[in-house]
């Protein structure tokens, strides 16, 4: 078990290199793939999402820790998938037509993989057609979209309409960004609204369990 803790850990300082040892000797002593996901990956990221919504870390500090759950994730994926375990859920993510943003959008995105998600990143300036194609393809999953422009947050209300007008089933809507907030998701009749990176995991985890 100290393993594990160290893996965790290591990812909160960021030590990539670390990690991915970790990792490895935590295979070599034959520990099941889905612990050390759970008790050392996902834990570790647990801890850095808490601390972000707190401001006790910052960007930065996230993207180093993704980077590191990133080089452990390449370690332990095959093993997962022979193992059979399966993801918390699927998340498809882009920002929004007419909107070139990332940087927060990729944040969630690392946050999501380190909540244990399958994501699917569709980019940015994302058409209403292309997440309604993307949602069909994946099947039940939370569909998240941001904005970070006033003038592009209209182009939430447009996928949520397409959807609807398309009867697909077993999606949730997510939305986020600068300019987004609560009163406007239920405006526009979105399922979630997550103000940070860290809230969009355990949204998404509730929206998915719905």
């Amino acid at each position: 078990m100290a393993d594990l803790n160290a893996i965790s850990l290591a990812l909160q300082k960021g030590d990539r290199n670390a990690v991915v040892q970790l990792v490895k000797g935590a295979l070599d002593e034959k520990i099941a793939p889905e612990d050390i996901l759970e008790k050392g990956l996902i834990a570790g990221m647990s801890v850095i999402g808490e601390k972000f919504k707190k401001n006790e870390v910052y960007v930065p500090e996230v993207l180093i820790a993704a980077r590191a759950m990133h080089g452990g994730m390449d370690v332990l994926a095959p093993m997962l998938a022979k193992a059979g375990v399966q993801p918390v859920g699927r998340v498809v993510i882009g920002t929004v037509k007419g909107d070139l943003h990332d940087i927060g959008k990729n944040l969630v995105g690392m946050m999501l993989k380190g909540g244990g998600f399958e994501v699917h990143d569709l980019g940015t300036d994302v058409a209403a057609d292309k997440f309604l194609e993307a949602a069909r393809k994946t099947g039940k999953c939370v569909l998240a979209m941001s904005a970070l422009l006033t003038t592009t947050m209209p182009q939430m209300a447009e996928v949520i309409r397409v959807l609807k007008a398309a009867g697909v089933k077993g999606v949730k809507t997510l939305i986020g960004g600068a300019p987004v907030t609560q009163k406007f998701a239920d405006e526009i009749g979105a399922d979630g609204y997550a103000p940070d990176a860290a809230s969009a995991v355990d949204k998404a985890k509730e929206l998915i369990a719905q």
